[in-house]
């Protein structure tokens, strides 16, 4: 079997950052957390990143992969018989082909416990 990978990426090209918690991410009414927003990333002035959900906060590091990740978008294209040379005449063939989107080398990891965001409430109202 052969598989085709292309490059979309000049030089460089795009880099993703993977996320890494742990324990569970539960939504409050069990649906689907796919395409859904989940939170607040931001990094403070040392570099550190910070996840803000609801009302936690968790503070992460950086970290470098051992070896990189690449994302790969999978494609599908038909070719007819006059395309390529098969015995069975009017026959089609998908061949497959994958395109590289992004790459990973770096992970921000979560591994404490949230905490709870509180505001200073006054002492008398």
């Amino acid at each position: 079997m052969r598989i085709v990978v292309k490059s979309e990426m000049p030089g460089v090209g795009t880099e993703w950052i993977m996320i890494e918690m742990q324990g569970q991410l539960e939504s409050p009414e069990d649906e689907q957390l796919s395409g859904q927003f989940i939170g607040d990333l931001h990094f403070n002035r040392k570099g550190v990143p910070v996840l803000i959900i609801g009302h936690h906060i968790l503070y992460g590091k950086v970290s470098t992969l051992e070896k990189p990740f690449v994302v790969l978008k999978k494609n599908n294209n038909h070719q007819d018989n006059d395309e390529m040379e098969t015995i069975d005449a009017g026959s089609e063939r998908t061949i497959t082909s994958y395109t590289i989107s992004a790459v990973v080398r770096k992970k921000l990891i979560f591994k404490t416990r949230p905490k709870p965001i509180i505001t200073n409430v006054p002492k008398r109202l």
